[in-house]
């Protein structure tokens, strides 16, 4: 009996594996690739939140000496009643600056204000409105990882929109219907382009890992998704189970 495997010449056999071989490393290197720009655009942005925090704290700092020197001054000519006032008025500062949203989470409330920290900077206009149950059945760290990705693209979708007064960005974060309901519209740009159903990024090739990792962590709960785009606004919907 003559197998198949005999007609083929061990030259052909060998071909084919180094070509296998090849092929394989260079899908690797170009997925390698990928993985690191969506990694160094996270340290990236991860960055410029930690430097929007601290430069913040630098300021009160630098305000922290007038401050005190301020109430020294009324205490030295006892204006207690001014210096009351002045307490008042820096307790009312500290509680604006504190936390702008308050989820009763404290991890998505991290989050959430560094990001909103963030779109002040770039003068977005926000609309935000966001409470959470005590108890989540989905893991704190996949909530916010979608919840950062998703205003990551809607900050990212803001800065194609050219008139500094057009950008915005609606966040809506609670229970609907036994679910928690995670509604992010922002102004956008161009319209996204739709490969086989799937929203492709604007950020050409080696980006769109954010996309995907929604995608992902939606279905890993069974949860729901919707995408919709029309002329200058992009609307993410998500349910996810309670």
């Amino acid at each position: 009996m003559i197998y198949l495997w005999i007609l083929v010449p061990p030259a052909a056999v060998i071909l084919a594996a180094i070509l296998y071989r090849i092929i394989s490393s260079g899908i690797s290197r170009h997925i390698d690739k990928r993985i690191a720009g969506y990694q160094n655009d996270l340290l990236a942005k991860h960055y410029e939140e930690v430097q929007n925090i601290y430069m913040k704290m630098r300021g009160w700092r630098h305000d922290y000496h007038n401050h005190i020197q301020v109430m020294k001054a009324h205490l030295a000519m006892e204006q207690l009643d001014e210096l009351k006032d002045y307490l008042d008025m820096l307790d009312h500062d500290l509680q604006t600056v504190d936390t702008v949203i308050k989820t009763g989470n404290i991890r998505l409330d991290a989050i959430l204000n560094s990001k909103l920290s963030l779109m002040a900077v770039y003068r977005i206009k926000v609309n935000a409105k966001a409470q959470v149950p005590a108890s989540l059945s989905v893991n704190e760290y996949d909530l916010c990882s979608i919840i950062g990705n998703l205003l990551d693209n809607a900050m990212e979708g803001c800065e194609k929109v050219t008139q500094i007064e057009d950008r915005f960005i609606r966040i809506y974060i609670g229970v609907f219907k036994g679910q928690l309901y995670i509604s992010v519209t922002n102004s956008a740009g161009e319209m996204k382009k739709i490969r086989a159903g799937n929203y492709l990024t604007t950020k050409g090739n080696g980006h769109g890992f954010g996309l995907k990792r929604i995608d992902t962590l939606v279905k890993k709960y069974h949860g729901y998704l919707n995408r919709q785009n029309e002329p200058g606004v992009f609307a993410t919907e998500v349910m996810l189970p309670l």
